[in-house]
């Protein structure tokens, strides 16, 4: 059993089942991914988007900290600037960041949007090429009270920031409504494009340190 009060941290892995304390967005279509030992979590690239009420390629798990990291191992190689797939933390369907792998001009780049809200779109935060052909990429979201921060490295040991002090506040329930608080997901996506391409996820690290429980 994961722990769920306190500060803590832990590393989930997608041998053979999904954790009951992860989510799904609306009903669980279970021909949307597989998974192994291997690979871990693999998610076909579903035409549906989180920005919509359709059921999109999405797994996910509650932000439980105002200090908190969430950290994937991502393989993918997209093969059009329709595909991407990363990490997103996500209050609703129309608030929410995407750290997100991706094509542009034929070449891999790492890219961070942000929802517009009610016109079902987003809209680039800001990007980077990434300079390997290898497909795999590591991405964290790390949010420091009202504020996240991106960042994803290539070798698994030289972290590149992305972006930093991002407004939390745009995700909150006096900006967004609501009441769920947010969820960091895994998700990839084909932007209303069919595909076959797919997209990895080794694990999920999530680690809480809030100074309240120090």
């Amino acid at each position: 059993m994961l722990p769920q009060s306190g500060n803590f941290g832990y590393t989930m892995t997608f041998e053979k089942q999904l954790d009951p304390s992860l989510l799904f967005m609306r009903t669980v279509d279970p021909s949307s991914y597989t998974l192994s030992k291997k690979q871990g979590l693999t998610l076909k690239l579903k035409p549906e988007t989180c920005m919509e009420m359709g059921n999109p390629s999405f797994v996910g798990k509650r932000q439980q900290h105002l200090y908190s990291t969430a950290e994937t191992e991502l393989s993918f190689s997209p093969k059009a600037e329709h595909e991407k797939a990363g990490l997103v933390i996500l209050q609703d369907e129309h608030h929410f960041y995407f750290l997100s792998k991706g094509q542009k001009d034929g070449k891999p780049v790492i890219q961070l949007f942000k929802s517009v809200p009610r016109e079902k779109s987003m809209e680039l935060v800001t990007e980077a090429p990434l300079n390997t052909t290898a497909d795999k990429v590591t991405l964290r979201i790390s949010s420091q009270g009202d504020s996240y921060s991106f960042s994803y490295t290539t070798d698994g040991k030289n972290w590149q920031m992305l972006k930093d002090k991002v407004d939390g506040k745009f995700l909150s329930t006096k900006v967004a409504g609501g009441f769920i608080g947010c969820v960091y997901g895994m998700y990839a996506t084909s932007s209303g494009e069919s595909s076959t391409n797919t997209a990895s996820f080794r694990y999920l690290k999530y680690e809480g340190k809030d100074p309240m429980y120090k």
